[in-house]
């Protein structure tokens, strides 16, 4: 486990929560809970927007990719949490974690990161192209366009995973093996390369620009057009009715947004220099682990339409004779 100075990193060392002692089993379960909440939701959307017809729209479509996304995001992480968690109080558990495995849970955790940022902006996209250009949206939100950018946001994801890992992972790692963190995170791996890591950082900070920043602010400027179009209509019934049209999606895929970014925009834009790694954990843990988890109450909860789907379903398979 442990490396000497000049001796190549065989295992790294996740140290996870180790640092709160007994609270390991309240933390297990709540872990455990979470995770278990975050696959049945994201699962349950998946299956509504397949199976009901008023849900076959590109809203809910792109809707559908990003809950699988936010499965496959949790899995990454948290199985091996929850693995961190017992080692820290068990004896035949262990907190290692080799430089293979390391490298195949950073980069599935980029791409899949990667994909919800491009994701949550192609649904703002809809939500313009619906409100802002109706006479137009059947054209520019066609099955060949929808498909065209949930491979791209995929896409994106591979490309930038496969940099970033890569690039990481080609750094000598000498000396400490000790990574202050649940998972392996591009920052908290940056920190043990023993050779100069000027480039890994301005490529951090490209990546938040490019996949953080970037569709935020252009999340931001569609529902700014959006709020513009709506105080254009001349009556007042005509702006009521076009609100109302558009609040449950428009609001849950905007509350999303603001969870969602806001915790990543602070994590991964702040400067390096002096950063808390205790608060880099807990960015992390919200944004990673609490975020997924909120998703499917908010767009069950808080979405009309889904609602009615889910009380179409529960009539149709639990309460019809």
């Amino acid at each position: 486990m442990g490396a000497g100075n000049g001796t190549a990193v065989i295992e790294f060392v996740l140290l996870g929560f180790s640092g709160f002692g007994s609270l390991w089993g309240p933390l297990f379960w709540g872990v455990l809970c979470i995770y278990l909440v975050t696959l049945l939701g994201n699962s349950l959307i998946i299956l509504l927007t397949l199976a009901d017809p008023a849900l076959n729209s590109p809203m809910y479509f792109f809707l559908r990719h990003f809950s699988m996304v936010e499965i496959l995001c949790t899995t990454t992480i948290m199985p091996g949490m929850l693995a961190d968690l017992l080692a820290s109080c068990l004896p035949y558990f262990t907190q290692d974690i080799s430089p293979a495995s390391c490298f195949t849970q950073l980069y599935f955790f980029a791409l899949f990161g990667i994909a919800e940022c491009c994701l949550l902006t192609a649904m703002a996209y809809d939500r313009y192209a619906a409100i802002c250009r109706p006479l137009h949206y059947t054209t520019l939100m066609n099955q060949g366009a929808c498909v065209s950018m949930v491979g791209a946001s995929y896409l994106m994801g591979i490309i930038t995973g496969t940099t970033h890992s890569i690039f990481i992972f080609t750094l000598p790692f000498c000396g400490a093996n000790t990574i202050h963190h649940f998972l392996c995170d591009i920052l908290p791996v940056l920190r043990l390369a023993s050779a100069s890591t000027f480039w890994g950082e301005v490529g951090n900070l490209a990546l938040a620009i490019a996949f953080i920043l970037t569709p935020f602010l252009l999340i931001i400027a569609s529902y700014g057009y959006i709020l513009a179009t709506i105080l254009r209509i001349a009556t007042s019934q005509g702006r009521w009715k076009v609100f109302s049209t558009c609040s449950s999606t428009c609001s849950s895929h905007l509350f999303v947004v603001m969870l969602f970014f806001g915790t990543g925009t602070v994590a991964y834009l702040r400067p390096w220099a002096g950063s808390s790694q205790d608060m880099d954990q807990i960015l992390a843990f919200v944004y990673t682990v609490v975020t997924p988890m909120f998703n499917p109450f908010v767009y069950t909860l808080r979405n009309k339409e889904v609602t009615g789907a889910m009380r179409r379903h529960v009539k149709r398979y639990i309460w019809s004779p």
